[in-house]
Parts: structure tokens; sequence; C-alpha cells
């Protein structure tokens, strides 16, 4: 065995390393295995907004996973109790494990105090997805947008998640916007925490 590192042995699968680069799962059939997931569940409803609902709720499990094994891996069974600590934890280290990189930004609303923002030019739901023009704004981000929610409400941040599309000048595709709205609740939470 000359030559041959020797392979690290893990006793339980949750201890394996979450990442081990981007080949772990190629572009392609994601982008694949999405497009059917779309195409299955467009057949099982009648109108756009059930569709996006339906994307939302398979997002949503997904989010719930990725923050058990995030914080599990991560964090050391630690989750974050603060509402600024959740948010960063999502558009950093949440958007990296699943996108490779960090979220192009995150950003308070301005009208409301319960609204932020996360912001991607360029989301990867979004990009081989081609939506004919009688389903309008139909909107894949809304699968991200569950992600998002999964991981708030298994945090105890409970919050309503919408993907809506954002147009850019001089950009022929719009960017998407990940628009979270906390419950009254949280606001009061985090006001007592100081």
């Amino acid at each position: 065995m000359i030559g041959v590192g020797k392979a690290k042995q893990y006793a339980n699968v949750l201890d394996k390393p979450l990442s081990r680069g981007r080949q772990e799962v190629s572009l392609s059939a994601f982008a694949f295995l999405f497009s059917e997931v779309v195409q299955y569940n467009q057949t099982q409803v009648d109108n756009i907004a059930e569709l996006e609902r339906r994307l939302e709720d398979a997002g949503y499990a997904v989010g719930a996973r990725v923050l058990e094994l995030l914080c599990h891996r991560e964090k050391g069974n630690r989750r974050e109790t603060r509402l600024l600590g959740i948010l960063s934890f999502i558009h950093s280290t949440v958007w990296k494990v699943l996108f490779g990189k960090v979220a192009d930004s995150l950003e308070k609303g301005t009208e409301h105090e319960d609204e932020y923002m996360i912001s991607e030019k360029e989301l990867l739901v979004n990009r081989f997805i081609s939506v004919p023009k009688d389903m309008g704004a139909f909107n894949c981000g809304a699968f991200v947008a569950g992600i998002v929610r999964g991981v708030l409400d298994n945090s105890g941040f409970p919050a309503v998640v919408t993907a809506h599309f954002v147009p850019i000048e001089g950009q022929q595709r719009p960017r998407t916007t990940i628009l979270i709205k906390f419950a009254e609740e949280v606001l009061h939470r985090e006001a007592r925490l100081g």
C-alpha cells in the first residue's frame, strides 16, 4: 500500500463531513432531479399558487433536516436563540452548504420592522427552469423559501417565507428575493432579550 493514504473511518453517518467539495452532487443531476420534482408536482395541481405551495412544503422538509444536521455537526447541538443570529446562520452557513456560496445579501425591510430579505442574483433552482408564458410569474424559489421556513420554524422562529422576482436594470433575468416576515411572538421575545 505504498502511496495510499489511510481512509478515515466514521462510526456514525452523522459524523461524516457534510461537504466534500462541489463534486459531491453534480449540477446536471441536481437540475434533472429538481425539474422532475417540478414537473411531477405540476401534474398534481390546478394553479400556480398550489404548485408553489407544494414546492415550499417539499423545501420545508429539507430545511428541517439541514438544520438538524448542521446543528449537530457545526454547533455541538446548540441552536441560535437570537433573531440576527439565526438570519446570519441561514445567510452564511446554510446557504454555503446548500449552494456552495454565501447568499448575495441579507437586508432588513425598510417599511416593516418584522421583514427581512435574502437576495440572490441567480438562484440555483431558477437557473435551469424555463417557465412557459401561460404560467406567468411562477417562481421555483418557493422551494428555497420552504427550506428557509423549515430552518426558522424548527429553530423556534415562526415566519411566513415567500419567494419573489425583483427586476434588475440591464439584466435579462430578475434576481430572487426570499422575503421573511416573522411572527409577532418572535419580535416580542427579541425585545425581551434586549
